[in-house]
């Protein structure tokens, strides 16, 4: 594994047992899935590149359907392998655009945030399917 893949990884992992909430991203208070990625990206890479504009936990909104998309082609690098220390954007319940985000930490396994149950290891089984897209921290 990479060096920074491991410093990712371990960041990642650290985030293990927060809770859920909407919007935010504070280690042991509280994060959504963008917020467990933007943790992480401060933890290895120092601060923020952009301020973050609110934005709804609702899966219909259309009006910024593809703004994760298009965050993480801005501010990532697209990958093309399913590495540890990647982030990995997922659709969700059918959705054309990516409405979710994780950081892998191994070949078939990956760390998110999920309402309900806070930050968790999870295995990528059933989730395969719904990948959107693969990213690289720059």
């Amino acid at each position: 594994m990479r060096d920074d893949a491991e410093r990712i990884v371990a960041a990642a992992r650290a985030w293990i047992g927060t809770p859920y909430r909407h919007q935010a991203s504070t280690l042991g208070a509280g994060c959504d899935c963008l917020g467990l990625v933007r943790g992480v990206w401060r933890e290895v890479y120092g601060d923020e590149p952009v301020a973050m504009p609110p934005y709804r936990a609702d899966m219909r909104d259309v009006a910024f359907a593809g703004a994760l998309l298009e965050a993480a082609e801005t501010l990532l690098v697209r990958a093309e392998a399913m590495e540890a220390g990647r982030v990995v954007l997922f659709r969700l319940n059918g959705a054309a655009a990516p409405k979710h985000c994780g950081i892998l930490v191994g070949e078939d396994r990956f760390v998110h945030a999920q309402e309900g149950l806070g930050v968790v290891e999870a295995s990528l089984e059933g989730w395969a399917r719904r990948v959107a897209g693969v990213f690289a921290f720059p």
